[in-house]
């Protein structure tokens, strides 16, 4: 543990936060302050809320056109393929942002990138509002990937890097919090969908899916504003360059603790830090870190394949094997998510803590292999009785989710390395859970048309390869202090 020494100081009005002064003699300090700190007038808090807002986004813009792609192949006579390029360029697009985000993310730093993405989503969301053609439709949606692509990786970074280390709201509860988020996004566009078809007349009904794209502008200036004046740099990534000055006046000023640099302090490590590099992302696959990607990896992609399949299709599912009018569909839609997506993600922000976020993501798997398999079996609903069945397995699927690895899998991916892999890390494993989800939502279309409700057995097999994964490697992230991997040669006591 590094000795932080501390003494009384008396502040003058304007000057730095007052209370004791701590004296930071090296980046792993600033780790230490902020894996303890319990500062009643830190403003990490907002800072964390700020990244959220910006996961709100990502998952608003890619759930938006679920309900709409009915209407855009009607309007654009898409056929199948069409349908699946259209769907997909979002996901497509993150690929391409995720590897680029990740890198900038370690390379420029947390702040500068956060700040600059959520240009991508105005500019992508007007574009999809006004598209002439699948064309044009497909590429701003492409746009729109690279912004989701490139917010993630740096969102993760500053939940993970403004967060103590243990107790409640600890590092993995934060990074939790994306997955409630997301359904609170998914839930937003649900009810905007609800309004707007409500109060469009049915001649205007084919507007319906370029409104409710369109309107992702309106949240992605408001983030823009909000961040301008609140956020600030990472302290842990500013200490880690070598900027120990920036660390301490970023802990004056979002955390309230009165940092300052010692005069002994030492700028020259034992351990060199890890310069941002596109080599890094090799470093991801050696040593201790190897396992760590793989686990991170599979259970990323197998949570992708399965979600993107059942959550996109969810309202095909839902109007076609239960024969339910637009309506129903879309309040038994909003439903699902709001009472067991959602909930599921509560829950994992509140248990994981005390559970970790290995236990909780083998159960949430158990609970939507279960799911898959009982909707294969019931294939399509002869009667009400199994129409309810149908349902039901629905919301375990989602509440599986919502607990399980849609929570943890990003903690796995944020929690596995330290500071100075954190980007590429996300990133890299943000890549190919999108090429998951690019699959998963250009076969989804052709796999329905061919197979029906025997699509379910092709998608089970993907929480199948999760709870191997799982079972094989069994790393626990939630608690673990990994930024401390910067700072020493041997990495803190901790099954691998």
């Amino acid at each position: 543990m590094t000795d932080l020494t501390a003494e009384s100081h008396v502040a003058t009005a304007g000057s730095e936060p007052t209370g004791e002064t701590l004296f930071i003699r090296q980046a792993a300090d600033v780790a230490t302050l902020v894996n303890n700190s319990t500062q009643a007038r830190s403003n990490a808090h907002i800072v964390i809320a700020i990244a959220l807002g910006g996961v709100f986004l990502d998952a608003y813009d890619l759930g938006a056109l679920a309900f709409g792609m009915k209407d855009v192949t009607k309007e654009f006579g898409l056929t199948p393929a069409g349908a699946g390029m259209v769907a997909s360029a979002i996901a497509f697009g993150a690929i391409v942002g995720a590897l680029i985000g990740g890198y900038l993310t370690d390379k420029i730093g947390r702040y500068r990138v956060f700040m600059a993405d959520m240009f991508f989503f105005v500019v992508a969301a007007l574009a999809c509002a006004f598209a002439p053609n699948e064309y044009v439709l497909a590429g701003a949606r492409f746009v729109m990937g690279l912004g989701v692509g490139i917010d993630l990786p740096v969102a993760m970074a500053f939940l993970a890097e403004f967060s103590k280390l243990k107790g409640r709201g600890n590092k993995a509860a934060s990074i939790a919090m994306w997955c409630p988020t997301w359904y609170a996004a998914i839930s937003v566009s649900y009810l905007l969908v609800l309004f707007f078809y409500s109060v469009l007349p049915e001649a205007q009904a084919g507007w319906l899916w370029r409104i409710i794209l369109g309107f992702g502008a309106v949240p992605a200036l408001l983030i823009i504003a909000v961040r301008s004046r609140y956020m600030s740099e990472s302290p842990v990534w500013a200490a880690n360059q070598g900027d120990l000055h920036g660390a301490a006046a970023i802990l004056r000023r979002s955390y309230g603790i009165n940092a300052q640099v010692a005069k002994e302090a030492d700028l020259t490590p034992a351990v060199p830090v890890r310069r941002a590099s596109w080599r890094n992302y090799g470093e991801l696959f050696k040593g201790i870190y190897l396992r760590r990607t793989l686990l991170a990896t599979v259970t990323a992609v197998a949570s992708a394949f399965a979600y993107n399949a059942v959550a996109f299709g969810l309202p095909v599912i839902l109007s076609s094997f239960l024969a339910q009018s637009m309506l129903t569909t879309i309040l038994v839609s909003l439903a699902l998510n709001l009472l067991f997506a959602f909930v599921g993600g509560l829950l994992a922000v509140r248990l994981v803590p005390r559970l970790g976020a290995w236990r909780m993501t083998v159960a949430g798997y158990g609970c939507q292999f279960v799911a898959l398999l009982g909707l294969a079996l019931v294939g399509r609903p002869d009667d009400g009785t199994q129409a309810a069945v149908s349902v039901a397995m629905l919301a375990l699927f989602l509440l599986g989710q919502g607990f399980g690895p849609g929570s943890h899998t990003m903690t796995f991916a944020s929690l596995s390395y330290p500071t100075s892999l954190r980007g590429v890390g996300v990133g890299m494993n943000q890549t190919l859970m999108r090429g998951s989800s690019t699959l998963s939502l250009f076969l989804f279309p052709l796999l329905s048309a061919a197979l029906g409700t025997n699509v379910f057995w092709v998608i089970g097999f993907a929480p199948l390869a999760g709870l191997l994964a799982l079972l094989l490697v069994r790393w626990e992230p939630s608690g673990y202090d990994v930024d401390a991997e910067d700072f020493t040669a041997e990495p803190p006591a901790r099954p691998q």
